[in-house]
């Protein structure tokens, strides 16, 4: 349980450019679709074995919940950041992050998960229900379940909660009826939880989330990062630290990719709730 100060330090410190052993360290942010803990145990182990083998220090970060990371990035906080899709078109503009890399063989779906043992069948049966999200401009998580809603005619109430954890934990409480989340988070999620819970429906596929760099950092040290990330899922040892995050393999990524969630032309008030 002492690995949160110890991350925190980490930040403090990092954000300054430096290493508690003085070296020069990259923040990489990821962002916060888990407990913070949680995320420390996957994430950092495979950050030390990417800068391990890249010769680049990273040093992972995350944000107490999605509005915080959405502020820091356009502040252009982090070295490195993993966002989502929408998040990345948003910031590819300002402040300028661009693609390195995604997941390999994966699209993003999101989804609306209820209890297993719940009588509602369709997005239609959700009529008068609070309805819960990670945040307003959750991509797959949020802007697209809650637009579906909105398309079927449906009333809802939305509530906002820190993360998608928080969101399956919540539902699977009976506390809400019904949550958004993503595939990719639904199956890391503890058994214990997801065996009592159900995928109600289920978006279309889309680019997944970005990894990222900021618009200063040096290409050598970007590449010497993404050469490390594609040989990953063919080192015995690699796999496993990205089997960690749920990944099966990191590839190369260019800005274009992302055209498909350009192309639904999502503004500003499509992420927020009045």
């Amino acid at each position: 349980m002492k690995i949160i100060p110890i991350i925190l330090l980490a930040t403090l410190l990092t954000l300054s450019g430096i290493s508690m052993a003085g070296a020069k360290v990259y923040t990489f942010a990821v962002v916060p679709q888990q407990a913070a803990s949680e995320m420390a145990e996957t994430w950092s182990p495979f950050l030390a074995w990417v800068s391990e083998n890249s010769g680049v220090q990273l040093r992972f970060v995350t944000a107490p919940d999605i509005p915080t990371f959405e502020k820091r990035l356009k502040e252009g906080a982090y070295d490195f950041a993993y966002m989502n899709p929408y998040h990345y078109t948003v910031f590819h503009k300002k402040p300028g992050y661009k693609a390195l890399a995604k997941e390999k063989d994966r699209k993003l779906k999101g989804i609306l998960v209820v209890r297993k043992d719940s009588k509602i069948n369709s997005i239609k049966e959700l009529g008068g229900s609070t309805v819960i999200f990670p945040s307003p401009a959750a991509f797959a998580a949020s802007i697209l379940p809650r637009s579906a809603l909105m398309k079927a005619g449906v009333t809802f109430t939305t509530k906002f909660v820190s993360s998608h954890e928080s969101v399956y934990l919540n539902v699977e409480k009976g506390l809400y009826p019904a949550g958004g989340g993503i595939v990719r988070t639904f199956e890391m999620l503890d058994k214990a939880v997801s065996q009592n819970l159900r995928v109600l429906w289920t978006t279309p596929q889309f680019t997944p989330h970005a990894i990222a760099t900021h618009p200063k950092l040096s290409q050598d040290v970007a590449k010497k990062v993404l050469n490390t990330f594609l040989k990953m899922s063919s080192d015995p040892v690699g796999q496993q630290k990205l089997k960690l995050i749920g990944f099966k393999g990191i590839e190369a990524a260019s800005d274009s990719e992302w055209n498909d969630i350009r192309h639904l032309n999502i503004t500003d008030s499509d992420t927020r709730v009045e």
